[in-house]
């Protein structure tokens, strides 16, 4: 299993579709893109246990921003274009970064009162322009790296934008930081599906604040306006309606599950980490739904607060949503609108809460000690 894999948004599914169904062109750039993941997924080891760059005290809120360019080369960081506090550059990709990522460490700092992605002042640096035409943006253990997407083939054949045009995309790698430094999920099967959901929910949560927009109001897709108009598709996924994203010649249709009864038993994609992350996914719309309002407020605290103090490195989605529950009831009350929204949320896709049978929850430990003297 894998703890530390390279975080790509691209899920290789996508990039399989492309490399069977597109033309010459882009099935070139489809299995170049994969081949260098799986050449980041051998060095991510080693950038996660570099210390991290510029730490500070946990208390002092002060945002650290770097953003370099690559110059369609591949070293890193590359050359800078804008540090904290310099105006605009004018390169879109470049400011895009920079706004993207303070997006970001505001969610953390002003509403969970984490002081970036380590909790300790973790400078925030990114690099754009990766390599000539790359596909794809990633979280190497270390920073962000951006690729321009498909600008160096015909326009007709051009499937992706830059790849920092969608605001929950960067929340959504940066987030893959602050699960490193937290429950550290395993990027593979269940764990590595959560892995993924956390991000996709903290990524749609930066986009949703950033927007001033409530759980109505919110389109919850994630990679909004990574398609050119070339595709037949919204985004990269849905969290409302796992499935519905896109059905395209080229990319194919939209694998994920909303439900448990349609879970996807799969060796490809981690043990299908892209594929099943769309069931929690699901279970965190239906409890901001339910909740109403801002999602970031409450639906978002009770799963920030779960990843960071009860999620463990093995955690499974039976447990993610005990732990949710728990964690629910805690901060708002036994049988409270946010935790019976939480309940209900589960049980939208296929899981019961308190049906563990690890004991691993307050509720399990709980339950564990009333059967021991015969208390049901």
């Amino acid at each position: 299993m894998s703890r530390h894999p390279i975080s790509c948004i691209l899920p290789p599914y996508m990039l399989d579709q492309i490399a069977q169904n597109g033309t010459p062109e882009q099935r070139q750039k489809a299995e170049l893109t994969a081949t260098l993941t799986a050449q980041f997924r051998a060095s991510r080891l080693e950038m996660a246990a570099r210390p991290s760059a510029v730490p500070r005290a946990p208390g002092v809120a002060m945002r650290q921003r770097s953003v370099s360019t690559a110059n369609f080369g591949s070293s890193l960081p590359g050359q800078l274009v804008r540090a904290e506090g310099a105006p605009p550059s004018g390169d879109a990709a470049v400011d895009e970064a920079y706004d993207g990522s303070g997006a970001t460490y505001d969610l953390y700092w002003d509403v969970y009162q984490r002081n970036s992605i380590d909790g300790s002042g973790m400078r925030l640096d990114s690099t754009v322009h990766y390599q000539q035409g790359y596909d794809n943006a990633f979280w190497n253990g270390q920073q962000m790296v951006y690729g321009d997407g498909d600008e160096d083939l015909p326009p007709a054949q051009r499937l992706f934008n830059r790849f920092t045009i969608s605001i929950d995309v960067i929340g959504h790698e940066l987030t893959h930081g602050v699960t490193q430094h937290t429950g550290n999920l395993v990027y593979s099967n269940q764990p590595g599906a959560l892995n993924e959901s956390f991000s996709d929910v903290f990524g749609t949560l930066v986009k949703q604040r950033t927007l001033g927009q409530t759980v109505d109001q919110a389109d919850w897709l994630i990679g909004a306006g990574l398609f050119t108009a070339n595709v037949q598709g919204v985004a990269l996924r849905s969290m409302k309606e796992p499935g519905t994203a896109y059905n395209d010649p080229v990319l194919g249709k939209d694998p994920q599950p909303g439900h448990m009864s349609d879970y996807v038993n799969t060796t490809s994609d981690n043990g299908g980490v892209h594929i099943n992350s769309g069931i929690p996914n699901r279970a965190f719309y239906l409890t901001a739904k339910e909740i109403g309002g801002f999602a970031w407020e409450k639906a978002g605290r009770i799963w920030y607060v779960t990843l960071r103090d009860r999620i463990r490195s093995t955690t499974n989605f039976q447990q993610a949503a005990d732990l949710t529950y728990a964690v629910a009831g805690e901060l708002f009350g036994a049988n409270s609108l946010e935790q019976m929204a939480v309940k209900n949320g589960w049980a939208g896709v296929g899981i019961t809460v308190g049906s563990s049978s690890d004991g691993d929850t307050p509720q399990g430990c709980l339950q564990s000690v009333l059967k021991a003297f015969g208390i049901r």
